[in-house]
């Protein structure tokens, strides 16, 4: 037994120190650029120095590889680009290679080439191949995690031999911010992933356990006397658009135009001039009973690639940018609206960011969007008139963001919007620090964040800070967190923020393994308690405490788990009566889930989740569960479909329904039944890495029931049943049958590196009404009778780099 201890110390302490040491890899100059086909035969990697011996980082952290699976690594350089060829041994019949888009995953394996110029182990730019041939490509650091949204133009190619798969890779100097220095020493990483059992190995070894991967880098070296190039890049696109609703059919040609342009060798311009959004995906539409504004994700690829600086502090939500108009306009009673636009055209976008080798990144973005008016009918003369609701308005952000020490960064960040004439303006400045010490156990959050709005009666100042202390290192990991705003903290004119007045403060112990147990690949365990009260007045609003839990198999790969939170005692909700100072008062929440996501390495998988709410309170009854299913087969390597399906019911909830009583000035709630279904297809067709066909389907039904007994919030909270009815205190009938349809068909070809043809289809119904009566088969029959939107759009987007244009110029002039 001693001895055992003895050499599994040994053992441990050898990993350890192995895991601290940088590998070296020597890069050599070649005058010959090899050709990117997957042929390992050009004159270049008869030469180019060999590197091998992965580690195992996941499940089993300190597994070397074998002789039957060994990566064999070479790579070289010129004046224009770095390349990579990679050699992995594996059995061929086992290599998993579903075909994708750009930037998934799928169920494939993939090799990872990741290269940190500044080698300031936080600043990661990383390139993914897949055994498919498919491509994606990220940019990474510790605080904002990878950012997939940024796509570079570059090449690779895959071939499947009789021992395994081989990659070869072509990163051009243009993907890369590197300084203007003789001699370079970059930070790289090789990774590499078996798809089949979910192993990742490493070239430099990882410690799981603490830091962020950036910390394990090896080293390139060997660069000598390569110069940034002139990083300038056109992507002229046209756009051909055909919508037709209700009778009406509208057609449209637009042309634009995208620049990049590295304005200095770490710093690049991105513009887009003459913004075509008209290919951006529908949001999925849900009905909206809560106090706060329904919000969607970003799906424009401007505001979604390389926004990682603007990102810091929460404080950039980019649907603001060309979101619906933020003016009203008071209507007369012979008045109606003819015209209202539902969003703000965006005149033009420019984003500049960067990093300097000590580690300061700057960030600058400026959007411009266009003046915005309704038309207005009179409905007793016919005569029609138009009115502002939106002022030209400039968006800006401006951030700074110091790193030091290889784990930590300071940053200042502004966002300030402003509208042309007597519109709202806002001003929004944030200070935050995300520090960890140099042995990477134990990091401290903080940031304080200071608003200011002007509108037309006056400016208002808030005030919000959150401060987290944790530890970040081994299997039991916990935190402490306090956060605080103000009641005129707002920060909604370019962020994000759905309630403000809170003082609350939260416990976090968690569990997590790091190598596979007898019969869990891994598992983790997360335990919280949350207390909150109002900033203003300072009184207890509520508190909560809840467990979540989550594994996966160890030789079937099947993930499973669940949560609970029980928000106990009475808690105080200021929120829902959409009245300052009063609240409405619940006790003993429960609510509670599991789930189930079967092996995607199968034909057939499904994931699976059940849950429900109950409350522990007297004279009330409200229950509701959901649960969904979503069946997925995948028929061959090219060809998915997903099927989702979601039911909710709520029985009984209590809720805000209209506080419009002018004999009362009563807070109205009711209590109501609600049903949700939703049905969702989705179903991806790749020809190869270059040709996909995309369909997605979405049918979204709610129906909200009142009873008819009236419930008055009272001003102690609590609420007062009567034997008054909606109608009989001159109500509006609260009841909603609320019911959505999408379908989205497109195509798209990159017929060349960074150009892309895309043909895209879709339609969309929708409904809402008061008649809370009808079943799902009678509101699918209502939806089919509303005018349908049918669009068509067909867009043309052609990659120019300023560098091959400039050479092929100066190749026709030497011929002439």
């Amino acid at each position: 037994m001693k001895l055992h201890f003895i050499l599994s110390s040994l053992l441990l302490l050898g990993f350890c120190v192995h895991s601290q040491h940088k590998k070296q890899l020597q890069i050599e100059r070649t005058s010959i650029s090899p050709k990117i086909d997957g042929l390992l035969d050009d004159t270049v990697w008869e030469t180019a120095n060999k590197t091998e011996g992965f580690t195992q980082f996941r499940p089993n952290a300190g597994v070397l590889d074998s002789l039957e699976n060994r990566t064999v690594v070479q790579m070289a350089y010129d004046d224009n680009a770095v390349y990579l060829a990679a050699y992995l041994y594996d059995d061929p019949s086992m290599i998993m290679k579903q075909l994708t888009s750009r930037d998934n995953f799928g169920q494939s394996d993939y090799f990872a080439l990741i290269l940190n110029p500044n080698n300031d182990a936080q600043n990661d730019t990383e390139f993914f191949v897949f055994s498919s041939g498919t491509q994606a490509d990220a940019i990474a650091n510790p605080s904002n995690g990878e950012d997939f949204g940024w796509n570079a133009v570059w090449e690779s190619a895959v071939k499947i031999t009789d021992d395994g798969w081989i990659v070869e890779m072509k990163i051009p100097y243009r993907t890369l911010r590197f300084s203007n220095q003789d001699v370079q020493t970059w930070g790289v990483q090789f990774q590499r992933s078996f798809r089949r059992h979910r192993s990742r190995y490493a070239w430099n070894p990882i410690d799981v356990t603490k830091g962020n991967y950036g910390l394990y880098h090896g080293e390139l070296i060997g660069l000598k006397s390569i110069k940034p190039p002139t990083r300038l890049a056109f992507y002229p696109f046209s756009t051909g658009i055909i919508n037709s609703f209700d009778g009406d059919t509208e057609t449209d040609l637009k042309f634009g135009l995208d620049v990049k342009y590295g304005i200095t060798e770490n710093f690049t311009l991105d513009m887009t001039l003459v913004p075509d959004f008209s290919q951006a995906g529908f949001d999925n539409l849900s009905l909206n009973l809560g106090p706060f504004e329904q919000t969607f994700s970003e799906q424009r690829q401007f505001f979604t690639e390389g926004v990682d600086l603007f990102n810091k502090g929460g404080l950039f939500f980019s649907r603001r940018v060309g979101s619906q108009p933020t003016g009203t306009i008071d209507l007369a009673e012979n008045e109606e609206f003819v015209d209202f636009p539902n969003t703000v055209k965006v005149l033009n976008a420019a984003k500049i960011s960067g990093r300097t080798k000590k580690g300061l990144g700057i960030g600058f973005f400026n959007a411009v969007t266009e003046k915005t008016l309704v038309t207005i009918r009179n409905t007793e003369t016919g005569e029609r008139r138009n009115e502002k609701i939106e002022p030209l308005s400039n968006y800006n952000i401006i951030v700074l963001d110091q790193q030091f020490n290889k784990n930590s960064s300071i940053s200042l960040i502004n966002t300030n919007v402003t509208r042309n004439g007597h519109f709202r303006d806002a001003n929004v400045t944030g200070l935050l620090a995300d520090i960890s010490n140099k042995r990477n156990t134990y990091n401290v959050l903080g940031e304080i964040k200071m608003s200011n709005v002007n509108r037309i009666d006056g400016t208002s100042t808030g005030l919000s800070s959150f401060f987290m202390a944790r530890k970040i290192h081994g299997n039991y990991r916990y935190s402490f967190d306090h956060s605080y705003a103000d009641t005129d903290y707002d920060i909604n004119d370019l962020g994000l923020i759905f309630r403000n007045n809170f003082n609350n403060f939260g416990v976090d112990f968690s569990y997590r393994t790091f190598e596979p147990t007898k019969k869990l690949n891994d598992f983790n365990w997360n335990s919280y308690v949350n207390y909150t009260r109002l900033a203003v007045p300072d009184v207890y609003t509520g508190m909560s405490f809840g467990l979540s839990a989550n594994a996966q198999t160890k030789e079937t790969f099947h993930n499973f788990g669940g949560n609970f939170n029980f928000q106990a005692g009475k808690q105080f909700d200021y929120f829902e009566p959409r009245r300052s100072g009063r609240f409405f008062i619940y006790e003993n929440r429960l609510n509670a889930s599991i789930y189930l996501s079967s092996n995607y390495n199968y034909t057939f998988a499904i994931d699976a989740n059940i849950g429900g709410v109950t409350f522990f309170e007297n004279n009330r009854n409200t229950t509701e569960y959901w649960f969904g299913l979503d069946p997925r087969v995948r028929f061959n390597d090219k060809f998915l479909v997903v099927y989702s399906f979601d039911y909710n019911e709520v029985f009984r909830d209590r809720g805000y329904a209209n506080n419009s009583n002018s004999l009362y000035n009563e807070i109205v709630f009711g209590q109501r039944d609600q049903t949700t279904i939703i049905n969702k297809i989705t179903g991806t067709y790749n020809f190869n890495p270059f040709h996909s066909l995309g369909l997605t389907f979405r049918n979204y039904w709610s129906v909200v029931d009142y009873e008819n007994d009236v419930y008055l919030l009272q001003e102690n909270g609590r609420l007062l049943k009567t034997d008054e009815s909606f109608e009989s205190l001159g109500l509006d009938n609260s009841d909603v049958n609320y019911s959505t349809w999408n379908l989205d068909l497109n195509y798209t070809w990159q017929f060349a590196p960074g150009s892309f043809l895309t043909a895209l289809y879709r339609n969309q119904l929708f409904n809402s009404d008061g008649i809370a009566e009808t079943n799902y088969g009678e509101s699918i029959t209502t939806l089919f009778e509303q005018p349908i939107l049918h669009s068509f759009s067909l867009r043309l987007q052609y990659f120019i780099d300023y560098n091959n244009l400039k050479n092929m110029f100066k190749k026709k002039g030497k011929s002439a």
